[in-house]
């Protein structure tokens, strides 16, 4: 399983690499050909698995092809500036909201030198400051520096910031972990790029998404598919402080499939053979309720004369934090359902 290597690698958009190369080494020998594009995008194909070996290369070129898209980059920080203290000022990278990040542990630079963000202390501030929501120019990375001169030894301005934090499987069933926003469709691709199918895949590992869906943008300029699944991670209000209503997807009640977003309106007969398929094999599924937010699907669905497509989510807590929280059951299903749509691929095309 890769999901545990994935979301403990640091990939903060726009520098994804870490994990770029992970993927790399892992999938190599599996796939057929692969390729990086210019802004840092991996593109994986593997042949389909012709009926009668004697069809040769004509039989792949009859072949449907099918895009299979997640994003590689995380939420994260960017070091801005260094003070005469030696504290670091940073800057966000993607959607954070700033109250999750006091007194939180995270890994600077290239060497992931270890800091803690921290804040005026609570004693110290005066009643009017209690009551304000602090926000990201309130705070500091604290790397144990004493002067400027000493942090600029080991941190500069540019430097990207990560989350520290372990991935772990909880007794209640759950995968706890940073980035599974979209690590979680990283592994899923990974996993089925180990098969074969009836016809073309091709997966797409894209850069920058969490900061304009900017690597599907690329990638919609060259790719054109008879049919896309993007595989992402999608946030879940299911707490008791909310209203059922409120709760967009569910932990546990399967991947879910989205309806519509800020970007993207999907097909409502793709949609029903996607649930025609999962009820056949007993495969729980919901939709996604609700049409906020957006991600790659916004792009692939415009390239060329455009790619009918579909996006299955695994519904996660505390999304966009150092501890998120997925179903594994979730992650099992959503994985058995991608396979079965690529087996079942020339009836989501006709």
């Amino acid at each position: 399983m890769f999901l545990k290597e994935l979301c403990e690698l640091n990939g903060v958009s726009g520098n994804e690499k870490p994990v770029r190369d992970y993927i790399i080494e892992q999938l190599k020998q599996h796939v057929d050909e692969y390729r990086i594009d210019k802004i840092g995008n991996l593109v994986v194909q593997k042949k389909c698995a012709a009926p009668h070996s004697s069809g040769g290369n004509a039989e792949h070129e009859r072949a449907p092809l099918v895009l299979l898209c997640a994003h590689m980059d995380e939420v994260g920080l960017f070091v801005t500036e260094i003070t005469g203290e030696g504290y670091l000022k940073f800057t966000t990278v993607g959607g954070i909201d700033p109250k999750i990040l006091i007194s939180k542990t995270v890994l600077c630079g290239n060497d992931n030198l270890p800091g803690v963000i921290g804040c005026k202390a609570v004693h110290l501030q005066k009643l009017e400051e209690r009551k304000q929501t602090l926000s990201i120019n309130d705070l500091y990375i604290d790397i144990g520096a004493g002067s400027k001169e000493e942090a600029e030894k080991n941190v500069k301005i540019g430097d990207y910031v990560a989350f520290a934090a372990e991935f772990a499987r909880l007794e209640s069933g759950f995968y706890k972990a940073k980035a599974l926003d979209d690590r979680v469709g990283c592994a899923l691709l990974m996993e089925t790029m180990a098969h074969r199918y009836p016809c073309n895949v091709v997966g797409a590992f894209t850069v920058q998404e969490e900061v304009g869906l900017r690597g599907s943008k690329v990638v919609s300029n060259y790719i054109q598919a008879d049919l896309a699944i993007v595989l992402e991670a999608t946030g879940a209000r299911d707490i008791t402080e909310k209203r059922e209503e409120e709760w967009i997807v569910e932990l546990g009640k399967g991947p879910a499939c989205s309806l519509m977003d800020a970007l993207t309106i999907y097909k409502p007969e793709l949609i029903a053979k996607v649930s025609e398929l999962a009820r056949e094999h007993n495969i729980p599924l919901q939709f996604r309720r609700g049409t906020a937010a957006a991600n790659d699907a916004g792009n692939l669905h415009l390239a060329g004369p455009g790619i009918p497509l579909i996006t299955l989510s695994i519904p996660c807590r505390n999304i966009h934090s150092m501890n998120s929280l997925i179903a594994v059951q979730d992650y099992e299903n959503c994985r058995t359902l991608v396979r079965l749509i690529l087996e079942a691929c020339q009836q989501f095309i006709e």
